[in-house]
């Protein structure tokens, strides 16, 4: 007998689940929880099919025979009622672009303005070709590492790496707004390639620094950024750390030079000794801007530092191309060279600022080895100018091994 909602109220649990049917294959299955689900049972391909209409009362008795109709009405057209619903499901499921934009918005006020254009541009170039208009719930780990190999296949293994962390990013995000059940993107980077140490391009010869030094000398561009590329080998600290040097951080009559932990790139104050040679350079340079808050000032205002392109252009200005030296090189040259006249290793990376596994035992090394840092970075400076005269490097290794 057809069903009726006052016989549908009075229908009760038990301990196992229970069909009541209305007719047609339209049933209902009571849950031993008390839930009245109705279902259409259906035969599709010679195959036995049950299509899921929803739940009592949310979905009534009369709004279930009429879902029950259009179901046979796609049946007799040839179509699978539950091929259409999970279709149209998929139509009007978030995608995957949108969903990857509302991630953007959420977080790139968070950003600098370039970083969050960097972003959303991996985006649009390496993965929206390919995932845009996809349901964001229906996406799997395949489909996404097949995008990020796309990226490998043409070289650029740590971009693969960065939008592997974007991906991560965004489903992290759909799971908690609610659009996706599970993050497929969230082991992608162990099936990635391992991306191998970035090397500067650096001049590490002796012969080929002296040239460096001897060119650096007869620059003919600005006296401010000569000055920063004579300074630049003897204090061998990044380039930003350089640029944005300020004459409030230089003390020259203890010649030490503090950048605050704010500039540093593992965000740690920072001592530099200053060598005879980088106290003179300094002392040149102060009557143009010692007035002005940033040593390096850029050209066009005193009130910012020198643009990070400035002493990458002037090393090409000098005749050396991107592949054969940059302005971080100055750092590989020092640490090669160094090593090669036996200073310490923990002297010479304590004075690099490279990271320390115990940060309680980096801050106190920071002043354990400061003397003998004192003694190295003279040794060095003493050393470069002996180069550009021409004299034999090897006083320079037994100097270093005293104490």
């Amino acid at each position: 007998m057809p069903l009726t909602d006052i016989k549908i109220r009075n229908l009760k649990a038990k301990d196992r689940p229970y069909k009541v049917f209305d007719g047609g294959g339209l049933y209902l299955e009571i849950t031993p929880a008390g839930g009245k689900l109705w279902r259409f049972k259906y035969r599709f391909n010679g195959k036995h099919k049950t299509l899921s209409i929803g739940k009592y009362p949310l979905i009534s008795l009369a709004e279930a025979r009429e879902k029950h109709m259009e179901a046979k009405k796609l049946l007799e057209k040839g179509i699978d009622p539950s091929a259409a619903k999970r279709e149209q499901r998929l139509k009007q499921a978030k995608t995957f672009e949108t969903v990857a934009s509302e991630w953007w918005h959420t977080k790139k006020d968070k950003w600098s303005p370039d970083h969050a254009s960097l972003v959303w541009r991996r985006l649009e170039v390496n993965v929206l070709p390919w995932l845009k208009g996809r349901p964001v719930a229906e996406l799997s780990a395949r489909e996404l590492l097949e995008v990020l190999r796309r990226v490998e296949d043409r070289g650029a293994i740590e971009t693969a790496r960065r939008i592997g962390q974007i991906l991560n990013q965004i489903f992290i995000f759909a799971v908690a707004a609610g659009y996706c059940e599970n993050n497929p993107a969230s082991n992608l980077n162990k099936a990635l390639k391992e991306c191998k140490p970035k090397s500067f391009p650096a001049i590490t010869e002796p012969e080929k620094i002296r040239e460096l030094l001897l060119a650096i000398d007869g620059f003919s561009g600005s006296f401010i950024v000569r000055q920063a590329l004579r300074l630049a080998p003897l204090v061998f600290v990044r380039p930003g750390e350089l640029r944005r040097a300020e004459w409030m951080e230089m003390d020259l009559d203890r010649a030490l030079w503090t950048i605050p932990a704010e500039k540093m790139k593992k965000k740690r104050p920072h001592l530099v000794p200053l060598s005879r040679q980088a106290v003179e350079i300094l002392k040149e340079l102060r009557p143009l801007t010692g007035d002005g808050r940033y040593v390096f000032p850029s050209v066009r205002t005193n009130d910012r530092p020198m643009s990070e392109n400035t002493l990458n252009a002037a090393l090409r200005r000098l005749g050396y191309s991107k592949d054969e030296m940059v302005a971080h090189g100055f750092r590989t040259m020092a640490s090669t060279r160094l090593h090669e006249m036996g200073w310490p290793s923990h002297v010479i990376e304590t004075q690099l600022a490279h990271i320390d596994r115990n940060s309680v035992r980096a801050v106190y090394n920071r002043a354990e080895y400061l003397q003998e840092r004192i003694r190295m970075m003279q040794a060095w400076a003493d050393y470069l100018d002996a180069l550009k005269a021409g004299a034999d490097v090897l006083p320079f290794r037994i100097r270093a091994k005293q104490p």
